[in-house]
């Protein structure tokens, strides 16, 4: 009787290899957030004397101390914060509303507005500025935060509604059907049973629609032109002069900018887990 001897090698150099092609992936991926701490912090007289180095030539918190007094980046910070949550709790709700209607119930002319959700998909943004720059003109939306937010939540429900719709399938119907047979009506076998184990949908939704609303440029650009109502993402660019570029205090406000986006989704984390946690108990 012939025994194999493990092949304990074979098996050190899998998870070697495992383990460099991940902090191969983390250093591709987190290198650019260095970089612009790194630029952040290097006073601007030596940014360009010193040539290209790994670490800071000097350390200077001059950059951030413009970005926060002498300039209206705290501003715009604040009407990010402001579009963007708000974006992603409208965009929420009513994509999980749609979402659960087109997974739950029948009625006619369900696939004809599917159809439609996903063929606004397809238009480029650039040939529907014109019209929409005119709807907005025409409701007193032009220049406001109020009409980023109404632009941003049209264009992100189609996406997030078909996201939804794709967790509720994966729910059983069977569950709320038990439900209300236990004498649940169909809105609390929703919101007992059904929303909590579509938390870990509901928490990708939100990411990804203020994610999508925090970066988003083009109708930044286009739709508002007053210092009160510009977001970060425009507001960046005032950064760029004439001649030359204030990389410091650019990537400043970069760094800065990225404080928001990781609270977020450290604390959606929570409800992720929670979410996945609840449905495998459930389940």
């Amino acid at each position: 009787m012939i025994v194999e001897r493990p092949k304990v090698g074979l098996d050190l150099a899998g998870r070697a290899g495992f383990y460099l092609a991940i902090g191969a992936y983390l250093v591709f991926a987190l290198f650019p957030l260095y970089w612009t701490f790194k630029i952040s912090v290097t006073p601007q007289s030596l940014l360009y004397t010193k040539g290209v180095t790994l670490l800071p030539a000097g350390f200077t918190l001059e950059s951030y101390w413009k970005v926060l007094r002498a300039s209206e980046f705290p501003r715009y910070f604040l009407n990010s914060v402001l579009v963007s949550t708000t974006t992603a709790a409208a965009v929420t709700l009513i994509a999980s509303a749609a979402g659960y209607a087109l997974s739950r119930f029948r009625f006619p002319g369900k696939t004809a507005v599917a159809f439609v959700l996903l063929l606004t998909q397809t238009f480029p943004l650039v040939m529907v500025i014109p019209p929409i720059y005119r709807m907005m003109a025409q409701l007193g939306l032009l220049d406001t935060l109020v009409g980023l937010i109404v632009i941003y939540t049209a264009f992100n429900i189609a996406f997030a509604t078909f996201l939804m719709r794709s967790f509720f399938d994966a729910i059983p119907p069977d569950l709320e059907e038990a439900a209300m047979i236990d004498g649940c009506s169909r809105p609390q076998a929703l919101r007992l049973v059904i929303m909590p184990l579509a938390l870990p949908g509901i928490g990708a939704t939100l990411g990804f629609v203020f994610t999508a609303a925090w970066s988003e440029l083009l109708f930044a650009l286009m739709l508002v032109n007053s210092e009160t109502s510009k977001t970060f993402a425009a507001g960046l660019l005032g950064f760029i002069g004439r001649f030359a570029v204030d990389w410091g205090q650019m990537m400043a406000a970069s760094v800065l900018a990225l404080i928001p986006a990781c609270l977020f989704f450290a604390v959606l984390q929570r409800y992720l887990v929670a979410g996945l946690t609840a449905g495998a108990i459930k389940g």
